[in-house]
């Protein structure tokens, strides 16, 4: 049995290094909230576990078991999302919460259960996908809204999960995963964007439309 502070490791190491390459040690930190002196300790200990592979000024790098531990987790963490979201109707400030402290402690048997209760989903509440029983996951290749040109009609895929006000705010104004919207125009300057959504219009600030991502083979095609 891997401690909850292994797996949170584990965990955070894989969002980070999704990007390519190895990871930092001072990025660790930041993302911990940690000591640089507590992640280094930590990263020799996962090294020794297998768990990692870690050179002094290289960075960390899962290896493939410390990959499947950390998709184990953010299976168990995004699948419970869905079911307190969907079936318990939390809110977005609290779903996060709770299944930061659910996902360590789940059987093998209640996951399953879980993943049949909600009907294998493949997705979050945020659009992230859910890694399979065998530990596989989808691949994200979606852009940026804010990076739409005028004129594109987008859908939706996924928003960024860091920040409940903002869910809270997307949601009000109908910006969730599988979402059709137009973009008709950009103001110059990282200014707002306006789109078109079911029917009517809004305008999107430009720090807002960095954290919503959409279809963009759909983006392209058009």
């Amino acid at each position: 049995m891997l401690s909850q502070a292994v797996e949170d490791y584990l965990k955070v190491i894989y969002q980070l290094q999704e990007g390519g390459g190895a990871v930092s040690t001072s990025d660790i930190a930041r993302s911990l909230n940690v000591s640089a002196a507590s992640v280094t300790n930590m990263v020799k200990r996962l090294a020794q576990l297998g768990l990692v592979d870690y050179e002094s000024y290289r960075g960390v790098k899962l290896t493939t078991t410390g990959e499947k531990v950390a998709l184990e987790i953010i299976r168990h963490h995004r699948l419970l999302e869905l079911y307190l979201r969907e079936v318990m109707g939390y809110s977005w400030e609290k779903i996060h919460e709770e299944a930061e402290h659910l996902e360590h402690h789940i059987s093998e048997e209640f996951e399953n259960k879980l993943d049949e209760l909600l009907g294998f989903p493949t997705h979050d509440p945020h659009g992230d996908p859910i890694p399979t029983r065998d530990l596989e996951i989808a691949d994200i290749t979606d852009d940026p809204l804010a990076e739409v040109e005028p004129g594109r009609s987008v859908v939706i895929q996924r928003v960024s999960d860091t920040d409940p006000e903002l869910l809270d705010y997307l949601e009000r104004i109908g910006l969730l995963p599988g979402t059709e919207l137009k973009v008709l125009e950009k103001a110059p300057f990282h200014g707002p964007i306006k789109v078109r959504i079911r029917g009517g219009e809004c305008l999107v600030g430009h720090r807002v439309a960095t954290h919503i991502f959409v279809d963009s083979e759909q983006n392209r095609g058009q």
